[in-house]
């Protein structure tokens, strides 16, 4: 009932039937300039993950990018670093209209996608690479599977949407940690409608994956760290890096394991507020308060090397 209202709300819209003062007018948003924005902080190496919403992925034909993380190698600080970004939010697109950040690498590409998380967070990441949901199931799979600790609430969600009986070690029944194979691990950081973070708790998903894998390698050796590449370069739906880039983060990756991964969702909780625009539900965004945050974040490096 909720969508056919809001799905009404914008025909009329559209038609010019309601009145601009009853629709909610998001605040404008005023992106950076890509081209001067600073060099990344000494040692730390960013790179863009995504993953489209469907399990087989195809390159000129994008679903929407549900579920986008930057991880950061810092090789000075020896710290690992998962940033996260809802998909909900309202940016500025492209053609300077007003859109979901979901929406942008299916209709403007995905070096436009780089280009608009960079422009809005204020810290450039211009190497990427894109996943389907099965290619993230079948690394996940090549990885051994991932241990997760699940909620009662998350338990039961999963066993309604009938994830096979042997797609967790033990079979899943109530709250506790399971061994995750792959396709229930994507099913897990699917999850949006258990609890009161919607999108939020999605990306505090994705981060607890990535941050279980990453813990399950922290004495990883050269071997080890080759087959993991020879998996994603197997399983992956579009990049724009280079066999030698690939290999590049490879080594970065090497110099920090063993660190304890830490993560932050952006925008932050206290960054956003839901408003109602063209008949979807989304975030508006305090984006000078995130770049804030997010500086922050990345700073801490220097605190912790100078200490």
């Amino acid at each position: 009932m909720k969508r056919m209202l809001c799905a009404v709300l914008a025909l009329l819209l559209l038609a010019g039937l309601v009145p601009a003062a009853l629709a909610e007018q998001p605040r404008p948003i005023t992106p950076l300039d890509y081209d001067t924005l600073p060099a990344a902080l000494e040692g730390q190496h960013h790179y863009l993950l995504a993953c489209v919403d469907n399990w087989q992925g195809n390159a000129s034909n994008l679903g929407n990018t549900d579920g986008m993380m930057m991880v950061t190698f810092d090789t000075r600080a020896k710290r690992l670093l998962f940033t996260t970004y809802m998909r909900e939010m309202l940016i500025q697109r492209p053609d300077g209209g007003i859109g979901r950040l979901t929406y942008i690498g299916k209709n403007y590409g995905l070096d436009a996608l780089a280009r608009t998380i960079s422009t809005h967070f204020g810290v450039k990441v211009d190497k990427y690479i894109i996943f389907s949901m099965d290619n993230v199931q079948t690394i996940i799979d090549a990885l051994g599977g991932v241990y997760i600790t699940v909620t009662q609430e998350e338990a039961n969600y999963l066993n309604r949407y009938r994830i096979s009986r042997d797609s967790t070690k033990p079979s899943m029944e109530n709250a506790g940690t399971y061994l995750f194979g792959g396709h229930a691990a994507v099913i897990y950081m699917r999850i949006r409608k258990v609890g009161r973070d919607g999108d939020a708790g999605r990306t505090r998903r994705m981060r607890t994956v990535l941050a279980t894998l990453a813990k399950n390698y922290d004495k990883v050796t050269l071997s080890q760290a080759l087959d993991i590449l020879e998996s994603v370069t197997k399983n992956q739906v579009a990049t724009n890096m280079s066999l030698s880039d690939m290999m590049e983060a490879v080594g970065y990756a090497m110099q920090v394991a063993g660190a304890e991964p830490e993560g932050l969702q952006m925008p932050s909780n206290d960054a956003m507020e839901p408003i109602t625009y063209a008949g979807m539900s989304t975030r508006q965004v305090d984006f000078e308060r995130c770049r804030a945050l997010l500086q922050e974040f990345l700073d801490n490096s220097f605190v912790v090397v100078d200490e």
